[in-house]
């Protein structure tokens, strides 16, 4: 049973903190997807985890071993990086097994893994060819193999689709969830792209600034962000903010309007908040419809259209502009006033200090 626990850690290069107190639990088995923007810590952590960075402070357990100063060799663990990393001269066969072969593993368990890996990632008829001769997929499949003939307690990946067209890119998310499933692996992912931790995993942890914002189930983090900037984050496209004044307060609401927000009720945590204190609405673009006496309203700049789907960009009145997700082909007029209606039970309130204030 391979569960990971971090407590406390941190990470300094000289006087300038990059990781800033990471408490996190992995349980066995779980996908866990770090995400978060270019410079949050997130590969910066999941090289910690794999000891190939030290930790400055804090602790490390995987399983119940104290993992700070253990090797990385000896921590349970394969790492796949964004880079391939094979060796262009061997085969597919010897660049899975060429681990093994140092550490002096018999030919035929050497033999039966390799081939095991290649039979659970379909690259059995790729074991002859080298390194050039394969498509982007098909390498990242090899260093997943050699990866798992570790037969790792926990998997890193750091980045591992970046490098794909977009196409492969969601190709080999769904084969990595079926290679989660079929392997019961404690996986850690690194990505910026928040729909491959959307669509992976069991468990995302949001960060910024070396800073654990959130930690949650997919749709948790989607319905229930903790603060405006996991709000922003996760959700694609993202999602729209809307300055607004406080006109009334009850038990577990708000009455609140703005220059471009008809006066409307919304659900809230109303502790500390008063009539005439600013907050912002946070709406995402899926939950808006196209209105009649309309919620909001803006100028139409932009019109995607899809298909399956119109995403409308309008600018609004007070500055900034909002995005509007419509389901089928529906068609607008750049330059056209238009207004939006939107269920007033979706929406999130944030307080001046950027804080979500759901209804518990």
């Amino acid at each position: 049973m391979a569960n990971l626990t971090l407590q406390s850690v941190h990470k300094s290069y000289g006087n300038h903190p990059v990781i800033n107190g990471v408490d996190l639990q992995v349980k066995h088995g779980e996908f866990v997807v770090f995400v978060g923007p270019s410079g949050c810590g997130k590969s910066t952590l999941l090289r910690m985890i794999a000891g190939l960075e030290s930790i400055t402070a804090g602790e490390l357990r995987i399983g119940d071993e104290i993992c700070n100063d253990v090797h990385p060799g000896d921590r349970g663990i394969a790492m796949v990086f964004q880079s391939y990393a094979l060796y262009p001269h061997m085969s597919v066969y010897d660049n899975i097994g060429f681990n093994m072969k140092v550490n002096r593993t018999p030919k035929d368990v050497r033999d039966q893994k390799i081939r095991n890996a290649a039979r659970i990632l379909q690259i059995e008829h790729l074991l002859t060819r080298r390194p050039a001769q394969l498509s982007g997929g098909q390498r990242q499949r090899v260093a997943i193999g050699r990866a798992i003939v570790r037969e790792p307690e926990v998997f890193l990946f750091d980045e591992p689709l970046s490098n794909l067209d977009a196409a492969l890119r969601v190709d080999m998310r769904m084969e990595l969830s079926s290679l989660h499933r079929e392997l019961g692996a404690t996986m850690i992912y690194v990505t910026h792209d928040q729909v491959e931790a959307m669509t992976l995993a069991d468990k995302i942890v949001v960060m910024d600034s070396g800073t654990v914002q959130q930690v949650g189930a997919p749709i948790a983090l989607y319905r229930r962000p903790a603060n405006r900037f996991v709000a922003g984050f996760i959700g694609s496209p993202k999602m729209n903010f809307f300055d607004v004044q406080i006109d009334a307060v009850a038990v577990d609401s708000l009455t609140v309007s703005g220059v471009d927000i008809v006066p409307v009720r919304v659900p809230a945590n109303t502790a500390g908040l008063q009539v005439g204190d600013q907050v912002t609405l946070g709406i995402r673009p899926q939950d808006m419809s196209i209105g009649q006496a309309g919620g909001v309203g803006g100028t139409v700049a932009l019109v995607e259209r899809l298909g399956s789907e119109t995403i409308v960009s309008a600018h609004l009145s007070a500055g900034g502009k909002m995005l509007v997700a419509l389901d089928g082909d529906a068609s607008f007029q750049i330059g056209q006033r238009a207004t939006f209606d939107f269920d007033p039970a979706l929406v999130a309130v944030f307080d001046a200090d950027g804080q979500s204030r759901f209804v518990d």
